[in-house]
């Protein structure tokens, strides 16, 4: 199911295997109201007691799988507890990583796993031409690591960083002080000298973010750190160490096409017109009034569900809810001051391109027709053609 901001399930996004779950079965569950209570909800890092938060790429498999098991038990009616089932889904998930099934299957064919090769290493050449030190923190191993930089970038890729770190356990290399760093040679063995610098060319292994920031002296907000999950890359960066972040949000790109085209465009702009006229006529309550506002508010929930359906038939999009942000992209505010498609989006800018913060309008700044606040206009479409009913 999908959430917003304030812990309220979106109406019509609940699913139990692959059938949607009525809402009157949602409100229900949660004692006559779509509310989460704080806490059910997920902790820091996304896995509370109750309630797990997807929030990369590789969750969109492990939701897929949980979902086809559940249906398939439901449709075969056979009995199962829900907690077995989600630790055995998640259990073959981790093993498909631990055992390096994965990078076995994405080096077999490296053309279509792995993109924007190009680009990257366009991105990262410029960054290099112009001064900046380069570092690179992974999870995965080195061979694996290897093979999809050299597809990337090419054989000299290491030339590119001044520190690049294999299978460094985040996100406790982060948070963890005791694990030290291993140097690895040209095969990928570990070696057994004490590292007392970080070397550019050489590989290291495991390690910790206070060894790091003792040994390269990288502090604060001159750091810039690009990663995909919020809360395994991004949060303590930023909470405890005070790094600029970056979020990879490869989503962003659709959705920001779908935001471009007339049809959402038109949609957006007449929802919040009738919100408007809803706010500003709801006074009047005499028979032929209540009647026009009936039709008003059966027109804009068709209009809520037209815009959702545009960007994903069972959950619309994953920034928004009908109205408010989602419990992701309060996260993602929380957690990165940009946020982007690819990283070589930074193409479209100078390296010493500043980004300012936007300001964002308070419930108590806001425009009485929110239309305004909403689509970034300040005339908006069809509100003069409504002139005389103000």
């Amino acid at each position: 199911m999908k959430i917003d901001a304030f812990h309220y399930v979106q109406l019509g996004t609940a699913y139990r295997g692959l059938q949607p779950v009525p809402d009157e079965e949602v409100i229900d569950l949660y004692g006559g109201t779509q509310h989460i209570p704080l806490y059910q909800m997920s902790d820091f890092y996304g896995k509370g007691p109750s309630i797990k938060q997807f929030m990369d790429i590789f969750s969109l498999p492990e939701m897929a799988l949980l979902s086809c098991v559940v249906d398939h038990f439901l449709g075969h009616g056979l009995e199962f507890d829900q907690a077995h089932l989600y630790k055995d889904v998640t259990d073959a998930i981790r093993d498909v990583h631990v055992k390096g099934l994965m990078y076995q299957w994405i080096e077999r064919d490296m053309e279509k796993y792995i993109l924007r090769g190009d680009e990257t290493f366009a991105v990262l050449s410029r960054l290099v031409d112009h001064g900046k030190q380069l570092f690179l923190i992974t999870n995965s191993p080195f061979s694996f690591v290897d093979k999809g930089m050299r597809h990337m970038v090419g054989p000299d890729w290491r030339q590119l960083f001044d520190v690049v770190i294999v299978q460094a356990d985040k996100p406790s290399f982060f948070t963890d002080p005791r694990k030290p760093f291993r140097k690895l040679d040209e095969k990928g063995s570990l070696q057994w000298d004490r590292i007392t610098s970080l070397e550019k060319g050489k590989i290291y292994r495991q390690g910790n973010l206070f060894d790091f920031l003792r040994l390269t002296e990288w502090r604060g907000p001159r750091v810039l750190y690009f990663g995909d999950h919020l809360y395994s890359d991004l949060a303590d960066l930023m909470l405890r160490h005070g790094w600029r972040t970056g979020a990879i949000i490869p989503e962003l790109e659709r959705e920001i096409r779908i935001i471009n085209t007339e049809q959402y465009m038109h949609s957006l702009t007449w929802q919040q017109a009738l919100t408007g006229l809803l706010e500003r006529m709801q006074t009047y309550q005499d028979a032929e009034s209540r009647q026009v506002l009936a039709s008003w508010v059966k027109e804009r929930q068709e209009l809520r569900c037209l815009t959702k359906a545009l960007f994903n038939a069972q959950f619309g999009s994953i920034f928004r809810t009908f109205h408010n942000p989602t419990y992701f992209s309060r996260r993602l505010v929380r957690f990165s001051d940009l946020y982007m498609a690819s990283l070589s989006c930074l193409l479209n800018y100078r390296v010493d391109f500043t980004f300012y913060p936007r300001r964002t309008p308070l419930q108590h700044e806001a425009p009485l027709w929110m239309d305004q606040l909403c689509t970034g206009c300040m005339k908006t479409p069809f509100l003069s053609d409504m002139a005389h009913i103000r």
